[in-house]
């Protein structure tokens, strides 16, 4: 097998090697350093960029656990003032009140407009601090560790930060890029595997929307995802930051091609909100949106016939669900959606694959997302 996943077929012990993947947005460009071990070359980076006054790790205290002091230590190595504190772990704590207390860290340390946040934690800490440092004295610089499968390949690069409101996800936020995101595959060997399928989730999500070839090497590769083959995962991260690249490159703040990066995700949002930010996962609620929403595609023409049947085939693959809750009714789910931001001026807009690897943003009547969902509470997978 060749061309980016030829690692499919090598063993799994290859020599790992640092991939670096250019986001080129002008004066706001950086570099994605994807590898194992580089979250030691953390301190090397953010002096090479530039050096700060301080430097502020923010974490969770189960990643901290891990990898915290590794962190702090490599700043410290490069000569940077660094400290580390910790928010608490959870969707539910993406508010204000936390990014509040990241304030309140950032001025009792006396960080000026010349400090640093570092984001250490899946993407909930991403958009958190990544909101703070936009935000902190009109904006400081911020750097994205991420130690999660989904923040590694979605919520770290693209420069979209956040929090969330209990009418909503991401309801309040900015559009603030990272100095640079480092990217430490081995990071991966303790996240758990429940966590590890949601990435993929995501990753999935790539292959339907850019990328058929992609999404063939994942059909083939899932037994080793789901195993942390780390070279398979270190192809996989950087092919999935590539397209993430290719889209903002071209569309930094969601005017028009962006959108192709929400399939899935609408339905998506308004199950997790209805569900209260504990009964699943991002990633698990992207898969059942991205399920309902090729059935929608597919019932409106707008996609080939047995492109649901494929997606759900290798979700399925992937060990992710791919099924509506009976507990949520039709009607509790489009008002979720209508509350959702990617709904302007009342009428719903939904990002629609028309076959595998290509997608685009369709208006979509309230009354034929109603009947998808309806269908897809009654189809049998």
């Amino acid at each position: 097998m060749s061309g980016p996943f030829a690692s499919c077929t090598h063993n799994r012990y290859h020599r790992i090697t640092m991939k670096q993947v250019d986001v080129n947005l002008g004066e706001r460009s950086y570099v994605v350093t994807v590898g194992s071990g580089a979250l030691d070359k953390l301190g090397e980076v953010v002096a090479r960029v530039r050096r700060p006054t301080k430097a502020l790790v923010v974490s969770n205290p189960v990643v901290a656990r891990h990898y915290l002091e590794r962190a702090i230590s490599s700043l410290r190595a490069a000569g940077i003032d660094a400290d580390g504190v910790l928010c608490p772990a959870g969707e539910r704590f993406k508010t204000l009140r936390t990014v509040s207390r990241i304030y309140g860290d950032l001025i009792e340390r006396k960080t000026d407009r010349g400090g640093i946040l570092v984001a250490l934690g899946g993407g909930v800490i991403g958009d958190l601090v990544g909101f703070a440092a936009a935000t902190y004295m009109r904006g400081i610089d911020f750097y994205q560790v991420p130690t999660t499968l989904l923040a590694q390949v979605d919520a770290s690069v693209g420069g979209k930060t956040g929090v969330d409101l209990p009418q909503g996800k991401n309801l309040v936020g900015a559009f603030y890029q990272p100095k640079a995101v480092i990217i430490d595959t081995a990071t991966l060997l303790t996240l758990p595997a429940r966590e590890l399928r949601c990435g993929l989730a995501e990753v999935v999500k790539y292959g339907i929307i850019y990328d058929q070839y992609y999404f063939h090497q994942l059909e083939v590769c899932a037994g080793r995802l789901l195993s942390r083959d780390l070279k398979v995962l270190e192809d996989v991260i950087a092919r999935s930051v590539e397209i993430k690249r290719d889209v903002v490159e071209q569309d930094e703040r969601e005017l028009g091609l962006r959108a192709i990066l929400n399939y899935g995700h609408t339905v998506g949002h308004a199950i997790e909100v209805l569900c209260g930010y504990g009964k699943y996962r991002h990633g698990e609620v992207v898969s059942i949106g991205m399920v309902t929403e090729a059935l929608l595609a597919q019932r409106e023409g707008i996609a080939d016939n047995g492109i649901v049947r494929r997606i759900v085939d290798v979700l399925i693959q992937m060990r992710l669900p791919v099924k509506i809750g009976d507990t949520m009714t039709t009607a509790a789910i489009l008002e979720a959606v209508e509350r959702d931001k990617k709904t302007l001026g009342g009428t719903l807009r939904l990002a629609l694959p028309s076959r595998i690897g290509e997608c685009r943003v369709h208006n979509v009547a309230r009354a034929a997302l109603a009947a998808a969902i309806e269908a897809h509470k009654a189809w049998k997978l």
